[in-house]
């Protein structure tokens, strides 16, 4: 699709996601999170926007995201930049509320996942995205399955989506209340995808 024609259609989309209620007033305020790139490559696919993004529509715009754009900033990409060049969207789209269990945020429900899976849906179509990021358990499962995260970090998967082929490389949920980071040899693990993610993204931005 020639760039200027998919800058129109994202365009055209970000309006219609940010007019959603399908899932009616999940928190009261709370609105889909969109992302302003105008012509991505790659995609980014988190789980649910946090607290902070509840009314902002910035995705990653908390402590998460803080950390998630320092892991990306060594595979050579800037906040600024990963904003502008990488689509990141979620499986949903509008902040779910706080974990009963006091610790974190709450996991979208399946129904609120099937909701909202339209819009994810819609973007893969439109993108075709020759590498995607999936971020976290809910990301990861949705395109490679429910495999232990010490089988997926590290890895690249090249795969064919709907009427395209991608590669697939994984991160793990940035988020303080995730733990997974702080297990044995797991730091090694994200710094494989990191740089996995360097080589691949500097292949794809960068033609």
């Amino acid at each position: 699709m020639a760039a200027a024609s998919l800058a129109r259609r994202l365009e055209l989309h970000r309006t219609e996601l940010s007019e959603c209620r399908a899932c009616g007033d999940l928190v009261a305020g709370s609105i889909p999170i969109v992302s302003m790139a105008r012509n991505p490559k790659v995609m980014l696919v988190g789980q649910a926007p946090g607290p902070v993004e509840k009314t902002g529509q910035r995705p990653f715009a908390g402590r998460a995201g803080k950390t998630l754009f320092a892991w990306l900033a060594r595979a050579g990409l800037t906040e600024e930049e990963v904003r502008e060049r990488i689509y990141i969207a979620a499986i949903t789209r509008c902040y779910p509320g706080p974990s009963p269990s006091g610790r974190g945020d709450r996991v979208p429900s399946p129904a609120e996942q099937k909701l909202c899976s339209r819009w994810l849906g819609a973007e893969l179509a439109l993108i075709k995205p020759s590498v995607i990021i999936p971020v976290g358990r809910l990301a990861i499962d949705r395109f490679l399955g429910k495999l232990p995260l010490e089988q997926v970090i590290g890895t690249q998967r090249f795969m064919r989506l709907q009427d395209f082929e991608t590669s697939v490389i994984a991160l793990p949920h940035p988020s303080g209340a995730s733990s997974w980071i702080h297990g044995a040899g797991h730091a090694e693990l994200l710094s494989a995808a990191l740089e996995l993610l360097r080589i691949r993204l500097d292949e794809t931005l960068y033609l």
